[in-house]
């Protein structure tokens, strides 16, 4: 069935990314006609599914929390429930680690962590460890003190805000210090190396930044979630693309369309104010009340004609410093006689002191057809496995894809992966029924990432993620170039503010009442 693309709308949001998903689900939500125009065949951006060979893979995240119970801390989870969709998930809470220190696994929870320590680094650095939780707990206070969903740009967050205001000026003084690096938190109270040295692997993982490039929030809110008593972690029964189809139903169910295929080449400007858009194809599509940009914010200034906006704010916003890209390995195995002991998600580190952020250091596996086997056939698993945020995309950048030089780095570049894989299956590489490798190119042709970026890397105390808002009238931003910045439940929340600062009051505080974060 062919999709008609209307003429006209009321908003038009760029890209069906978490954030745009969530923008549109919301908007929709609240009565507004939205389209959702996304390039691509499938939604979901750096976060979509797709098969090959009869298996089902992740493009992107594999590490979910927050996501299984309500009421949640996680903006993603309440987007779901803002909009009436429910995402089943498996619980778990053990992981794999291999480090040089040697190969363990660990889980999320408040002690189990502090025996790893006590076995490798000793009785001093477990009461570090014991030290820091207790030092973190009033800054995750107020870290969830002011819930994202109650957030907007406008003076409307006085009404939407102002209920929140005593448990915040409670702990005014935490969250100051949240708005600064976590290194400052962690070097006053972390002296052991290996400590810091997970602590800034957790960054990392966090922001595509160690501990000093973190803003302490971020790292507030993971040891609100990950270091609790029977904390867990979540993955989507049907994977990512799971995550993804609800936010499209509830898009859909609330009267939004998505248009696949439907790439947008510019956004029209009349009166100096964003009015439409036109797709590559030549179509417009108008809109009589905004225009929400979810790409990056290089690919926004793309779409924008060269006088609609000042020309210190699209310098300033050009200069916005970026994160490196990925290397993927995408892989169909034969499970046959493969060791029962393995985990769902292992982190793989070569060398501590090339640093957490080095090119070839990092590694992440997930297996997610251990939890639900569904994704792969009867006797195989489906592994995911990438360097994260660390692959410099200047050496891919003069590399013709169909050339035999782009064939043989992508060999020698996905090296590292095979390593860490051997790490956990030795004979990994002669179990593989389906191979991809995915290269900064892949990622600049099939997420319209810009030079395959991860994203912004502002780092904490020397900038900050902007808001929705723009010079041009009628055009709002989301997605993981606004504040809050990296990562599903950020770029979620990203969605929902810039939805709520579009909303009208009314309808955002019966929101916030229906989620009961509202009396």
């Amino acid at each position: 069935m062919v999709t008609i693309a209307p003429t006209d709308t009321e908003i038009i949001i760029i890209g069906s990314g978490i954030g745009g998903l969530s923008c549109g689900a919301m908007l929709a939500s609240y009565g507004f006609d939205v389209i959702v125009c996304e390039s691509h065949s499938i939604a979901g951006g750096a976060a979509h599914g797709f098969e090959k060979g009869g298996f089902m893979f992740d493009s992107g995240p594999s590490l979910y929390s927050g996501l299984s119970y309500s009421p949640s801390a996680n903006p993603l989870r309440q987007v779901l429930d803002a909009i009436g969709e429910k995402l089943p998930c498996i619980t778990y809470d053990t992981w794999g680690c291999c480090l040089p220190e040697g190969d363990f696994d660990t889980s999320v929870g408040a002690s189990q962590f502090g025996e790893v320590l006590l076995k490798l680094r000793g009785s001093e650095a477990a009461a570090e460890w014991q030290k820091l939780q207790r030092v973190m707990e009033p800054y995750a206070k107020a870290a969830t003190a002011l819930p994202s969903m109650a957030l907007r740009f406008d003076l409307g967050a006085v009404f939407t805000l102002g209920q929140f205001a005593p448990a915040f000026l409670q702990s005014a003084g935490d969250a100051i210090a949240l708005a600064g690096p976590f290194s400052r938190i962690m070097d006053a109270n972390v002296k052991d190396p290996f400590v810091k040295n997970w602590l800034n692997l957790l960054c990392f993982l966090l922001s595509g930044l160690p501990a000093d490039g973190t803003i302490a929030a971020e790292v507030a809110f993971m040891f609100a979630d990950w270091y609790r008593p029977n904390a867990v972690l979540d993955y989507p029964i049907g994977g990512s693309g799971a995550l993804v189809d609800a936010l499209v139903r509830g898009l859909e169910r609330h009267g939004g369309q998505l248009l696949l295929n439907s790439h947008v080449a510019e956004v029209l400007v009349e009166n100096n104010r964003a009015a439409g858009v036109r797709l590559r194809s030549g179509k417009i599509i108008r809109s009589h009340k905004a225009v929400v940009s979810n790409a990056s914010v290089w690919d926004t200034l793309k779409l924008l004609p060269e006088n609609s906006i000042p020309k210190r704010f699209r310098q300033q916003r050009q200069a916005t410093p970026e994160c490196d890209s990925f290397m993927h390995l995408h892989l169909g195995i034969d499970a046959a006689e493969v060791r029962s002991d393995l985990a769902c998600h292992y982190i793989f580190v070569k060398d501590w002191d090339l640093g957490v952020s080095a090119p070839q250091n990092v590694v992440l596996v997930s297996i997610p057809s251990l939890l639900d086997p569904h994704l792969a056939p009867d006797g195989k698993h489906v592994i995911h496995a990438y360097t994260p945020g660390n692959e410099p995309y200047d050496l891919w950048q003069k590399l013709d894809r169909a050339s035999e030089e782009y064939k043989q780095q992508k060999q020698a570049r996905a090296e590292v992966m095979w390593e860490a894989l051997e790490r956990i299956i030795p004979d990994i590489r002669s179990r593989c029924e389906v191979t991809l490798v995915g290269t900064p190119l892949t990622h600049e042709r099939f997420l319209r990432r810009n030079r395959g970026s991860y994203g912004p890397g502002i780092r904490a105390g020397t900038g900050l993620f902007p808001g929705p808002g723009t010079p041009l009238a009628g055009l709002f931003c989301c997605g993981d170039s606004t504040f809050p910045g990296i990562g599903l439940p950020a770029v979620a929340a990203s969605g929902a503010i810039a939805a709520n600062t579009i909303a009208p009051l009314h309808k955002h505080l019966e929101m916030l009442r229906d989620l009961g974060l509202k009396s």
